[in-house]
């Protein structure tokens, strides 16, 4: 009895140890305008941090990434096929200020993608400006060149879980993305798109408000005691 209580308690300290010890790894992994780590990126703003362990990221030199981002774990930032590459000049990846990407999304560009300020976007999205091409019957997809087209996203902006948004798709300001719907072309402010592909499922304007109207009233801050008391 006394020696499985002993192994319990080895076994917590030790449980307790690694915790602790991922903790100060995860802490002093953050990447920030501070601590860039092993990144060249063409701006890092203040307050900005991607947390560790990062996803695959290369082409830094064609990142601009603004103040306050929040960059989540696992996620990539890459900029054309391959690292290493010279794209010419000019910006491939830009974010605004106040933009989150949520844990394991990816941005992949070629042609310009630009995230414009205080965008969320959930875990896992996909966002690229580049995408293969299956002209050639007779050649694998994958062996044939890509099409790229510029991507925007408009400011306030929120993208759900597992969105997808393709080449040449721009979206307007304070636009909704469903969970799960891909995204191309044009998308105007103020609206709530679903699907695959994606539609237009409820628009506002000052004249009409929300059509159709929202199922549930606005939510208010809470103001009761913290949760617990």
């Amino acid at each position: 009895m006394m020696l499985t209580a002993l192994r319990r308690l080895a076994g917590r300290a030790a449980s307790g140890t690694a915790h602790a010890l991922w903790r100060r790894l995860r802490a002093a992994a953050a990447v920030t305008a501070d601590r860039p780590g092993p990144y060249a990126f063409h701006h890092l703003g203040e307050r900005t941090r991607l947390a560790f362990p990062q996803g695959t990221v290369f082409g830094e030199r064609y990142i601009s990434l603004g103040a306050r981002c929040v960059v989540g774990q696992d996620v990539t930032l890459t900029v054309g096929m391959a690292p290493g590459l010279d794209l010419g000049p000019g910006l491939r990846i830009t974010l605004g200020d106040g933009v989150v990407l949520g844990r394991g999304s990816h941005i992949v560009a070629d042609a310009p993608v630009d995230v414009a300020d205080d965008v969320f976007l959930g875990p896992y999205c996909y966002v690229t400006s580049t995408n293969h091409s299956y002209d050639d019957p007779a050649r694998p997809v994958g062996l044939q060149w890509p099409r790229a087209a510029p991507v925007a996203i408009g400011a306030g902006s929120w993208l759900g879980a597992g969105a997808v948004v393709l080449p040449g798709a721009r979206l307007g300001r304070n636009v909704v993305v469903a969970a799960g719907a891909v995204v191309r072309g044009e998308i105007p402010d103020h609206t709530v798109v679903a699907g695959v592909p994606a539609r237009v499922v409820r628009r506002w304007s000052a004249e009409e408000g929300w059509q159709p109207p929202l199922r549930t009233p606005a939510p208010v801050p809470w103001t009761g005691p913290p949760p617990g008391e």
